[in-house]
């Protein structure tokens, strides 16, 4: 259920709170949930998902994306959440897609290469190609 994009970081669909445990194995230490609230009536509530993360010594913060795109306040959240964990990153969204478009904007406005960034991702089996441009754009205020 989880992909990995790097070391430290790892990408999933919808997790349920069963799931908490097994990314806590993993060593993950934030999970940050990027879905928006009542997408979708099957999804498990963040409060839900934030509960069973605490109970298991795990941070929690959500960073909502919706359909429409990205904002700047959310790249730089997700930049600032992946530099201040102190081990490994467990982000979910409905099918983990903006959760990888996500982090690979956080990275890239820190000023991580967008091919590099693009190829984690596709070992991942996600494609970045939607935000080619605006890693290119983070990534020039980055330098």
């Amino acid at each position: 259920m989880f992909r990995k994009l790097t070391d430290k970081i790892y990408v999933a669909p919808q997790i349920g709170s069963a799931n908490v445990a097994e990314a806590a194995e993993l060593g993950v230490t934030l999970i940050i949930n990027n879905r928006p609230e009542d997408e979708s009536a099957d999804q498990t509530a963040g409060a839900d998902i934030e509960a069973a993360a605490k109970a298991a010594g795990l941070s929690y913060i959500a960073i909502p994306v919706t359909h429409a795109g990205f904002a700047e306040w959310q790249v730089k959240a997700m930049a600032d959440a992946l530099n201040a964990a102190d081990g490994k990153v467990l982000a979910y969204c409905r099918s983990g897609t903006r959760s990888t478009l996500l982090w690979a904007l956080a990275r890239a406005s820190r000023g991580d290469h967008p091919a590099v960034l693009a190829e984690q991702a596709a070992d991942a089996g996600y494609d970045l190609s939607p935000i080619i441009a605006m890693m290119d754009l983070v990534r020039g205020r980055a330098s």
